[in-house]
């Protein structure tokens, strides 16, 4: 059993990165051709949503795991979505799950061969000059889509003490978006640092989803505290809710 679910993954990781490698490198150049530029992201966005959402599909289909979800992930819209990060595939489940949704990437995923076309289309460059960000963040989230941030920066394991960066908050202080926090959780170190990625266990790993109460921004007057407390104060938050 345990052979053949590894066998699975192996084979469903291939089937993602073809995936990838024919969206980026065939679906977007041809479509660029024929799509506006300022109605790119929403046909790119709703590409990679449908895409995703498909390969969960098959992942649950096969029995490699089950999603529960508590909440309704439909209904989020224009707001900063911080995340916990056990495994590899939490942003296909979030961005496969909730329509209009953009993620943050560093620019050397751009060097990436699977994934270069995808990250240009659809992700937002955080470490590149900081009025770009803003620029770029704002007017996603001023047309209604949401940004998704792993706050921790990398996966975590059970039971570490992990470190909230600033980039969540700070975005949060600069544009008066909400945040909403989702704690995921497994129930089998499925796909987490330091594990093999063919060890899937001898059973359905189960993903559990939990959209907790949004984090309203207002409630942290930067003309009260300050600009570096009320972030601090919101880092807090974040960790409180995805711990």
């Amino acid at each position: 059993m345990k052979f053949w679910r590894a066998f699975l993954v192996f084979v469903e990781m291939g089937f993602f990165g073809i995936g990838a490698l024919t969206i980026g490198g065939i679906i977007f150049p041809v479509l660029s051709l024929f799509v506006k530029e300022e109605k790119r992201r929403e046909c790119f966005s709703g590409i990679i949503h449908s895409s995703w959402k498909f390969f969960i599909w098959v992942m649950e289909v096969t029995g490699e795991i089950k999603v529960n979800v508590e909440g309704n992930l439909d209904d989020i819209r224009g707001k900063i979505v911080v995340a916990s990060h056990p495994s590899l595939i939490d942003i296909i489940l979030l961005i496969g799950q909730m329509p209009r949704s953009l993620c943050l990437a560093k620019k050397e995923l751009l060097k990436n061969p699977v994934m270069r076309n995808i990250v240009k289309s659809l992700y937002i460059i955080n470490d590149v000059e900081p009025e770009i960000f803003q620029k770029n963040a704002l007017e996603a989230l001023n047309e209604g889509y949401n940004i998704v941030i792993f706050p921790t920066g990398t996966r975590t394991l059970p039971g570490e003490d992990i470190k909230i960066h600033k980039g969540a908050a700070q975005l949060a202080i600069i544009s008066g978006a909400n945040i909403v926090p989702i704690n995921i959780k497994t129930d089998f170190p499925f796909l987490r640092k330091h594990h093999s990625p063919l060890d899937a266990g001898e059973k359905t790993v189960n993903y559990y989803l939990k959209i907790l109460p949004e984090i309203d921004t207002k409630d942290y007057n930067i003309d009260t505290v300050g600009e570096i407390k009320a972030r601090n104060h919101i880092s807090a938050k974040i960790k409180e809710c995805i711990n």
